[in-house]
């Protein structure tokens, strides 16, 4: 190491994205970051496209707002330099995410609930009934279906096998939850 230079580790904290790297880090180790591949190609595609469209578009339009006049007070100006920096941070964020990402194929799975499990389960109250995939944080959507692994459902669901039942603990209340099938597509 350099005289005066920091440590590698304290220097990324240092940078405008220590968020998104301290997420990644556990006492200075990297974690690795479980991705279905339908999850990595959907990040990956995003930072293609911010940084093959929207990142030459928004240096298009600073270039244009700095032609008219006084930056101080050019409103234009300053949304997108916010732009910009919105920008440049996911595209850090997705770098990162994208550098410890472990790549998992569901469809080579098999047995209890893990990460990638397509789970039909049965609300034991309501007897409503949900299909849900566990995945990682940075492709959980829950409006169509992609849990969280981390979410409570998961935890009380990894684990288990069918004709299982859980009780969930949610801001609501314990919510019990049969589980009808597992698939790994």
């Amino acid at each position: 190491m350099r005289k005066g230079r920091k440590p590698l580790v304290e220097r990324h904290r240092t940078l405008s994205y220590e968020r998104s790297i301290d997420r990644f880090c556990l006492g200075g180790i990297m974690e690795k970051i479980p991705l279905t591949r339908a999850g990595f190609d959907k990040l990956d595609a995003e930072l293609k496209h911010l940084k093959s469209v929207e990142r030459p578009a928004i240096i298009r339009a600073i270039a244009e707002a700095r032609e008219h006049g006084d930056l101080s007070e050019n409103a234009e100006y300053h949304s997108a330099k916010e732009k910009q920096s919105f920008i440049e941070g996911r595209v850090k964020e997705l770098e990162g995410v994208i550098s410890l990402a472990d790549v998992i194929d569901p469809s080579k799975l098999s047995g209890t609930i893990k990460f990638g499990a397509t789970v039909e389960i049965v609300d034991e109250d309501t007897d409503e009934e949900k299909t849900y995939q566990i995945v990682g944080e940075y492709e959980a959507d829950i409006e169509n279906g992609k849990l969280n692994m981390k979410s409570p459902l998961s935890r009380a669901l990894i684990g288990k096998d069918e004709g299982d039942s859980v009780d969930v603990r949610t801001p609501g209340g314990t919510r019990s939850y049969e589980i009808l099938k597992i698939s790994y597509l």
